[in-house]
């Protein structure tokens, strides 16, 4: 019991560092195909921007605070879980002061949906109460100070500075953009972290936080992990990876090899 319970605090303490399997994402790259250079990169966005141009945050909240606590519970499941879970709680603790006297076991059922809700539930308690303690009550807008938080690494105090404050001081890595940005070849690190380090080197900063946004939704909605949606997707001329759908691939090839294949 002892080993399980470490083992989860591991994988709450890892949430986001993810590692891409080890094969070629472009086999189908056209000769000279140079998947980072700025024409490509820009073509990515400007696809991206036109297919998704209203998309934001999918965490329900109503401040700074609430979106900060949603990002903590969402690592390792899923937002529209997330956002079952936070009416309720926020109903009953609005706000950091509130939530930082709460009791951890009725935190604990509140959000016990989310999984992983004992580590969760000491998180956002003791976010809350650093906040109310440190920063008068009010959340932080500068990474350093967000990292200081019980529960905050990188991707959540992204998450907080891009979508609440308008700061675009990284990109957020979550699963999505982990694998679509190893898919569409944007980088092949090994890590969140890592492939966070490429991106901003690629991506303009004025686009860090909806490239994030895009990218999400695109994950969900067609760039699907187990099947993608390749004949519906903006990026499909863009993207070279070799594990596309066939019925994507097979509306590509010539209509004469498609007449001698019947």
């Amino acid at each position: 019991m002892a080993a399980t319970r470490s083992a989860s605090k591991s994988n709450m303490a890892k949430a986001g560092a993810f590692k891409t399997a080890a094969k070629p994402t472009h086999s189908g790259a056209p000769k000279g195909y140079k998947p980072t250079e700025p024409a490509r990169v820009e073509a990515v966005l400007n696809a991206l921007k036109k297919a998704y141009p209203r998309v934001e945050c999918a965490l329900h909240h109503k401040s700074a605070f609430e979106l900060l606590i949603a990002t903590i519970l969402s690592a390792q499941t899923t937002d529209v879980g997330v956002n079952l879970a936070t009416p309720e709680l926020f109903r009953r603790f609005p706000t950091p002061a509130a939530l930082a006297k709460a009791p951890l076991q009725e935190i604990e059922q509140l959000i016990r949906s989310t999984g992983f809700f004992r580590n969760k539930a000491k998180s956002i308690t003791g976010a809350a109460k650093k906040v109310q303690s440190d920063f008068g009550g009010e959340v932080p807008k500068t990474m350093d100070e967000l990292l200081t938080l019980p529960g905050v690494a990188r991707k959540t105090a992204n998450v907080v500075l891009g979508s609440w404050f308008g700061l675009n001081e990284g990109v957020v890595v979550d699963t999505h953009v982990f694998r679509l940005s190893h898919r569409l070849d944007l980088s092949q690190a090994p890590t969140a972290e890592k492939t966070e380090q490429d991106l901003i080197k690629i991506i303009p900063r004025p686009r860090w936080t909806m490239f994030s946004h895009e990218l999400i939704h695109h994950g969900r909605r067609i760039c699907v992990a187990r099947s993608p949606k390749c004949v519906d997707c903006p990026l499909e001329s863009l993207c070279h990876s070799s594990d596309k759908t066939w019925s994507t691939v097979w509306q590509h090839k010539p209509a004469k090899v498609q007449r001698e294949a019947k």
